[in-house]
């Protein structure tokens, strides 16, 4: 059932929308000079994806002040550490010489360490009430993930034989070796743990705040559609300054089609789980898998043509869009933070060391 959004509602989503989108554009514009003036971008885009969660907390910290389950330590944590994101972006345009995007990356993975410990530090029951406790089935999302990521390269792949060889065949010529991807592939649980904030900044203010906000509002696939089309405008800068400025037209509409067949998984993925987690995972495999089959520099310059993006289209609807029908969509309820938990937590709960 639809319901309009309340007071309180209509103020989180201002403070939300001021600084998950109002942030990124703004920044754009410096970074679209940086562009233009030869200097590494690179930065932006990795503080980019601290926004929506940044801008989701503050929005709860602000219109809940008296809540005394807030996972505050966490939460103010992970707030530093984008404030430090945002400050490297800037600082990489207007001094470019220096090397602000391993200054950046040291500032992930501190910062990824110390969220751990304010993590934990702010007890179970606070974890469990706002979505951040860790259970079994994320891991069962994870991995349906994984094999449709396969399952949509193997379908690409074939679309593309089908309609030009040559194409396929220049895909699929990454230089990637057995020894290469072996690393890769093991060492991707311990970079999960020194970079999951970047990706936690994405789901946590995607999934976790915006999509039931959107879903009590336009139903539980509405609210999943318009999802798709702001996460993918969310990209605008990015698609122009990074990943295709040459082709940046058909890059945002693809970035769009791409966000909108994600968020049914992703949003089908959080409903069943009840945990960010489930998302974070998805996310952070779908960035980083690249690194499995290609040089992870592919992402950036891209020139996409309508071909390509055609047949991904194609094996984004076969794969992704058949999860609307799925009973979560059609009678789940909206999955809303905080969490009815079964023992809530009091002003006195004490801190853990483990799930």
């Amino acid at each position: 059932m639809k319901t309009n959004w309340t007071a309180v509602e209509k103020r989180q989503l201002v403070i939300f929308a001021l600084v998950a989108f109002a942030l990124p554009y703004l920044l754009g514009i410096l970074m679209g000079f940086a562009y233009h003036a030869g200097s590494n971008v690179k930065v932006f885009p990795s503080a980019q994806m601290f926004y929506p969660a940044a801008g989701a907390i503050l929005a709860l910290l602000l219109t809940r002040r008296e809540d005394k389950i807030l996972p505050r330590k966490f939460y103010f944590c992970f707030l530093a550490v984008t404030a430090l994101m945002a400050l490297c972006a800037i600082a990489s345009a207007i001094a470019p010489s220096l090397p602000w995007e391993g200054v950046s990356n040291g500032v992930i993975m501190a910062g990824s360490v110390l969220c751990w410990v304010f993590y934990f530090a702010d007890g179970k029951a606070r974890r469990t009430a706002w979505g951040l406790r860790l259970n079994r089935w994320v891991f069962a999302a994870f991995a349906v993930f994984v094999v449709l990521y396969v399952a949509r390269l193997a379908l690409l792949s074939g679309l593309m034989v089908l309609i030009d060889p040559s194409l396929a065949a220049s895909e699929s010529s990454s230089g990637v070796t057995p020894l290469y991807f072996t690393i890769m592939l093991v060492s991707m649980p311990l970079n999960f743990l020194l970079v999951y904030t970047a990706f936690f900044g994405e789901e946590y203010g995607w999934r976790g705040f915006l999509q039931p906000l959107l879903q009590k509002r336009f139903g539980l696939r509405g609210g999943i559609l318009v999802l798709g089309v702001a996460w993918g405008l969310w990209h605008l800068p990015i698609n122009i300054f990074f990943y295709s400025p040459n082709t940046w037209g058909l890059s945002v509409l693809n970035q769009v089609v791409l966000c909108i067949c994600y968020s049914v998984f992703f949003g089908f993925a959080y409903m069943k789980t009840r945990s960010i987690w489930a998302p974070v995972l998805i996310h952070f495999f779908n960035n980083n898998a690249i690194t499995l089959f290609a040089d992870p520099n592919a992402i950036q310059n891209q020139v996409l043509d309508w071909t390509s993006v055609l047949l991904g289209f194609v094996a984004l609807a076969v794969l992704y869009l058949p999860f609307f029908a799925s009973k979560v969509f059609r009678s789940g309820p909206v999955v809303e933070l905080p969490f009815p938990a079964e023992a809530q937590p009091t002003e006195a709960a004490q801190p853990e060391t483990a799930e």
